[in-house]
């Protein structure tokens, strides 16, 4: 029996194109909150100033790491501080949702 034919099939050259799909930080809800609340935690603005630039810098490292492109990095990271901007606003007024809709 001869191999020769094995090399020359269509099939095995096939090589099909992946893309990474990471898991969204928007939906990382412990890491907001925790950011958020360490943000809350700051004694001066210069130093959570300095706490938000290390936090997207370890973020775009881990992202890039993983093979995602500068423009999903950017849209991932944006996403992330929307929702820690929300989360410092609910632990700073103190919005809880009331699942029965009623005044407090």
């Amino acid at each position: 029996m001869s191999t020769s034919g094995v090399d020359s099939m269509p099939l095995l050259d096939w090589r099909p194109t992946c893309r990474l799909l990471p898991y969204p930080l928007v939906n990382r809800v412990g890491k907001i909150r925790d950011v958020a609340s360490k943000l809350l935690d700051k004694p001066t603005e210069k130093s959570a100033i300095h706490y938000r630039l290390v936090v997207t810098e370890a973020l775009q490292a881990s992202l890039s790491k993983i093979g995602l492109g500068r423009a999903e990095i950017d849209l991932e990271i944006g996403l992330f501080w929307t929702a820690v901007e929300n989360e410092l606003a609910r632990q700073t007024y103190g919005w809880r949702q009331d699942p029965d809709g009623g005044a407090a």
